[in-house]
């Protein structure tokens, strides 16, 4: 299987790279100057948009103007797929830029070049369809299962749905807990060694990446109003068990 990465920033050349070790043919274009990782090789962009099948490894809030720029240069035979961390936006982006009759697959590995550093047998990567499910949709499909990852269909929007609550506030946890500063400790309970394992795997991404899940989600601040909610509730039953004494 020929891939094409367009995109060659941190989760990129991970992506890359763990494609070409599962078998796949792999090129990649980058408009910014990157390593290549071993078993790549550097294309044009115009042979990235002829490609059998597409990623767009690009961050979330430049995903829109690098379509309104190369989408209509995309060959109508190509399988085009983002890996964004949302879904609703780069799916109707996807729609809006690149011809109707391209192939077109929105979808997320739920993890990176941290999480994923010792494989990713096991791991989830969600698929939205865009286009009819076809044969198309299917040898995606089988490729991520010969990979060992656990496949996950859905809509886009339940996808960021169930994405605000789980990664939206673990990276909004993660740079709380950052901004507080939090060291290791030789009395660490396993609890607290989580969190710092939490902070550690969030703010090794870009903090781009924080502000466009925050952002692109429709439901990420719904997810931070319960957050506020409970915190609330839990500081004014502080309160009031002080006020007893």
């Amino acid at each position: 299987m020929k891939i094409a990465i367009y995109g060659l920033g941190r989760f990129g050349s991970f992506w890359a790279r763990l494609l070409s070790e599962h078998g796949a043919d792999v090129i990649a274009y980058s408009r910014h100057k990157h390593d290549v990782p071993e078993g790549v090789r550097v294309a044009s962009e115009d042979e990235v948009l002829s490609a059998p099948y597409i990623f767009f490894c690009v961050t979330i809030s430049a995903f829109e103007d690098v379509l309104k720029r190369v989408g209509a240069r995309i060959s109508k035979s190509s399988v085009v797929m983002d890996t964004c961390s949302v879904k609703t936006y780069p799916a109707k982006w996807m729609e809006e830029y690149i011809a109707k009759d391209v192939y077109k697959i929105a979808t997320h590995p739920m993890f990176g070049p941290d999480s994923g550093a010792n494989g990713v047998e096991g791991l989830p990567i969600a698929m939205c369809p865009i286009s009819p499910i076809d044969d198309r949709f299917e040898v995606v499909k089988d490729f991520f299962l010969s990979m060992g990852l656990e496949v996950l269909q859905m809509s886009p929007r339940e996808h960021d749905q169930a994405a605000a609550y789980s990664q939206g506030v673990t990276h909004f946890v993660g740079r709380t807990l950052d901004l507080m500063n939090i060291k290791p400790t030789p009395i660490a309970t396993q609890g607290y060694r989580s969190l710092m394992s939490i902070v550690e795997q969030t703010c090794n991404d870009p903090i781009q990446l924080f502000y466009d899940l925050q952002r692109y989600n429709p439901y990420a601040k719904e997810m931070r109003l319960s957050l506020q909610v409970a915190l609330e509730k839990v500081l004014n039953r502080l309160a009031e068990e002080d006020d007893k004494h």
